[in-house]
């Protein structure tokens, strides 16, 4: 599959590609089960955090185990998170990471420059757009800060959040950018908020957080209908994700959904990786299946 067609075909189709992180390697396989039984479309996907912050290894070893499991004809695998600045306030060398994920036959990218001025980010996304488009890859930009990864959380209480718009991709700016920085798809921030990845807060719920629909529908028009990426995409009421697609979301991030039940199937039954597997299997299957509904989309979007 190319990752540009097939963001862009659901695009048009409204309906959605979610992107399942895996910050464990054993979720890996049941998640790529669920989604080949649910014959539905999806991204396999890693950020950097993931192997800093917990275990998947690199992006390496996730690419070695997707290329033990995938399904090419229902799976892509995506690089996430990709910082120019981390949560941690550190500078990243961003360039070497993704060469290093196009190498490993990762099939799109994501850089993260939503933490520099508009200026600096459109550079950015402008050098990994030209180093991954010369080797075939897609590539996902981000304008816009969803919060959430930082130690502190999102610092504030989310309606206030809300209420504020603190955050909220712009969407004049959105319009130069896509102009400017080659992107084949823009992270947007409308609502949503990462889930916590400190160490203390890690295992608790979300706060649920609601979309503002009218805010993306103004920013697909502003981009002149380029599909749009929702972070965040746990503890959203459903109403507003289905929302959100019919406005212009073509990719969703999953993550805190499907790892919070593997960690709390260890902690109940240690060591006992089958039981943790069988977790993220349920978990995935209700995201596609009840959460998202988009069972069977790989017929809608390859028809």
């Amino acid at each position: 599959m190319n990752a540009v067609q097939v963001v862009l075909q659901a695009s048009k189709e409204k309906t959605i590609i979610p992107a399942f992180n895996i910050p464990y390697l054993p979720m890996l396989e049941p998640v790529v089960r669920a989604i080949r039984d649910e014959n539905a479309v999806a991204m396999v996907q890693v950020a950097r955090l993931e192997w800093v912050k917990f275990s998947s290894g690199s992006l390496e070893a996730v690419a070695e185990e997707y290329a033990k499991h995938c399904d090419p004809k229902h799976t892509l695998l995506h690089l996430d998170h990709v910082p120019v600045i981390d949560e941690d306030s550190r500078e990243v060398d961003y360039l070497p990471i993704i060469t290093r994920a196009i190498k490993a036959g990762y099939q799109s990218v994501m850089i993260d420059g939503s933490r520099l001025p508009l200026d600096e980010n459109i550079a950015a996304s402008a050098k990994v757009s030209a180093l991954a488009h010369a080797a075939g890859v897609a590539v996902e930009a981000e304008l816009g800060a969803v919060a959430g990864h930082e130690a502190g959380g999102i610092g504030m209480d989310y309606e206030t959040l809300f209420t504020s718009k603190r955050g909220f991709t712009d969407p004049k700016e959105a319009k130069v950018f896509v102009s400017e920085s080659g992107c084949d798809w823009l992270s947007v921030a409308a609502g949503s908020i990462h889930g916590a990845i400190a160490e203390g807060v890690r295992k608790k719920k979300k706060p649920q957080a609601r979309l503002d629909i009218a805010h993306i529908a103004a920013l697909y028009e502003a981009t002149g209908g380029m599909p749009l990426v929702l972070h965040g995409g746990s503890g959203i009421r459903q109403e507003y994700i289905l929302g959100a697609v019919k406005s212009g979301i073509a990719k969703i991030n999953v993550a805190t959904e499907i790892r919070q039940p593997y960690e709390a199937a260890l902690e109940e039954r240690p060591n006992d990786i089958v039981y943790a597997k069988d977790k993220v299997y349920d978990r995935t299957l209700w995201v596609i299946r009840e959460f998202l509904q988009i069972s069977g989309n790989a017929k809608k979007l390859f028809d």
